[in-house]
């Protein structure tokens, strides 16, 4: 079933130039070699995720079968403290965000191969609500499902390319989104190929 977006939600295709994008690759390269990439674990039956990912900033979102989805200050390997939030992405934040303070979490996730998506989930690991979501598309695009408060209810999608920017704030702010599928070889930003997604967000009041 289809239905358009729910009120705060912002699309802004092309925020990014190539410039930007190219610009932004050696910050997530350098945090990936320091917090290296990880494949969390679903709460419970412990399937691993198709996406791999790590963070900056003083919070890591992590799941495991143990204690389920939660932010740790360290990365679950290294037991290091996450690297900080480069200033480049700080500064996107402050553009986009209309939020007095700065995002706690950047969650970067890799989405490489050809089976590997994120079903609909909603961000609500959170203290707080208030503060957007701020998502960031690099490299092959993707298609993005977005619906509302409910699971099971209708939906609508975009097709997000590589310098896309989008906004979960207000009622969007806790609605269910996913994506459906990436679009393998749209995209020379990655020489490795793959599709990036980088998400800011505030963690605690």
């Amino acid at each position: 079933m289809n239905a358009g977006p729910p009120e705060g939600f912002r699309y802004l295709p092309g925020y990014l130039s190539p410039e930007q994008q190219e610009n932004l690759l050696p910050a997530l390269r350098a945090i990936i070699a320091e917090a290296p990439l990880y494949q969390p674990r679903m709460p419970g039956n412990g399937k691993p995720m198709s996406v791999r990912m790590t963070n900056a900033g003083s919070h890591g979102w992590y799941s495991d079968p143990a204690a389920g989805y939660r932010y740790l200050r360290d990365h679950p390997a290294t037991g290091k403290g996450w690297p900080a939030i480069p200033e480049a992405l700080l500064a996107i934040w402050r553009d986009l965000a209309g939020y007095p303070d700065d995002p706690q979490c950047c969650l970067i996730n890799l989405y490489q191969g050809p089976k590997v998506r994120m079903g609909l989930h909603r961000d609500q690991d959170e203290e707080t609500f208030e503060a957007p979501v701020v998502s960031l598309s690099l490299g092959d695009s993707a298609v993005f499902r977005i619906g509302g408060l409910a699971r099971r209810g209708a939906t609508s999608s975009v097709k997000l390319h590589s310098g896309d920017a989008v906004v979960l704030a207000g009622q969007a702010r806790l609605a269910y989104h996913g994506i459906d599928r990436v679009l393998g070889g749209s995209s020379r930003l990655l020489s490795e190929g793959g599709r990036i997604n980088i998400t800011l967000r505030r963690v605690t009041v």
